[in-house]
C-alpha cells in the first residue's frame, strides 16, 4: 500500500506567541515557518509525490503550496493540492484564540493532558478529541485507498495538517489509545510517515525534522514489475504484505528478515 507523509504546517505567529489558533482565519506562516516549508520542499525533491491533500486552514494551504513549488525527481511537476476539511485543526471552541499559559490554569487542561478521549472543548463550536481523531483517520485512509487505486501500491503521497491531528493519526497507526497520544511530538514542518497494509499500519518515521527522505522512495519500477508479472494477488500475498520483518529487516521497503 502507499506511504503517506503526514506533514505539520510551518510555524505561525500564533505558535510563536503561544496562542491556540484553532480555526481562526488569517493565521499564516511567519518568516520561520516559510523557511521551514521551503527546506522541507527541498528535502522532498527526491520523492515522487502522487498526491497532496491539505487542511483548508491558511497555514496548511501555504505550507502545501511551498511543497508543490519544488519539482520532484526528473523535474516532474507536483500535483495540485486537494483540500479536505477532515484534516483541519481540532475545533477548540471557546479555547480558540486564547494564550496557552492562560488555558493551562483551566481544570480541563489536566484532562486534555491525561485523558483526552474524554474531552469535548467548551462552547457551541467545541469538538471532542475523539471526533477529531475519527474524522482525520477516516480521511487519511480514504485518500490512501484512492492513491493506491490511481497510482499503485508503492505510491507516496502527502497530507498537510496540524499537530494534534497528526498525533491522533500516528497514535491510531501505532495502536495506541488516544489517551496516550500526548507522548507523541509533532513539530512544525515535521514528517511522520505511515504505510497502511491489509492487516496493520507501519509507522516508518515520527517527527522527522531534518533527516534524509530518500529511504521512503518507492522500489525501482523493474523490481515492481518482476514481482507482479504473471501472478495474481492472493490472500497469502496480502498477509505477507502486512508481515513485520523478524529481526528488523533490511531497512528498505522491499526486504524482510
Amino acid at each position: 500500500m502507499p506511504t503517506v507523509l503526514l506533514v505539520r504546517h510551518g510555524r505561525t505567529t500564533a505558535n510563536a506567541s503561544g496562542v491556540l489558533a484553532g480555526w481562526t482565519p488569517g493565521v499564516g506562516l511567519d518568516d520561520t515557518g516559510r523557511a521551514q516549508a521551503q527546506a522541507l520542499a527541498a528535502r522532498m525533491a527526491v520523492l515522487p509525490i502522487a498526491s497532496v491533500v491539505t487542511s483548508p486552514l491558511q497555514r496548511c494551504v501555504e505550507t502545501s503550496a511551498a511543497l508543490v513549488a519544488v519539482a520532484g525527481p526528473d523535474a516532474a511537476a507536483r500535483p495540485e493540492p486537494v483540500v479536505d476539511e477532515r484534516l483541519g485543526e481540532c475545533r477548540y471552541g471557546d479555547w480558540t484564540g486564547k494564550e496557552l499559559k492562560v488555558l493551562a490554569k483551566e481544570p480541563l487542561w489536566a484532562v486534555v493532558q491525561a485523558h483526552p478521549s474524554a474531552v469535548t472543548f467548551p462552547g457551541p463550536e467545541g469538538e471532542s478529541m475523539l471526533t477529531m481523531q475519527h474524522r482525520a483517520v477516516e480521511a487519511v485512509r480514504a485518500h490512501d485507498a484512492r492513491v493506491a487505486a490511481e497510482h499503485g501500491p508503492d505510491a507516496v503521497w502527502v497530507a498537510v495538517s496540524h499537530g494534534d491531528v497528526i498525533k491522533a493519526v500516528v497514535a491510531d497507526a501505532l495502536g495506541m489509545h488516544l489517551d496516550a497520544f500526548q507522548r507523541i511530538q509533532v513539530d512544525p514542518c515535521s514528517v511522520s510517515a505511515v504505510r497502511y497494509t491489509p492487516l496493520r499500519p507501519f509507522s516508518l518515521r515520527v517527527n522527522d525534522t531534518g533527516g534524509d527522505l530518500s529511504g521512503l522512495r518507492p522500489p525501482p519500477a523493474k523490481k515492481r514489475r518482476a514481482a507482479r508479472k504473471g501472478s495474481r494477488t492472493t490472500a497469502a500475498d496480502l498477509a505477507a504484505a502486512s508481515d513485520a520483518a523478524v529481526g528488523g529487516g533490511s531497512g528498505n521497503r522491499t526486504g524482510n528478515g
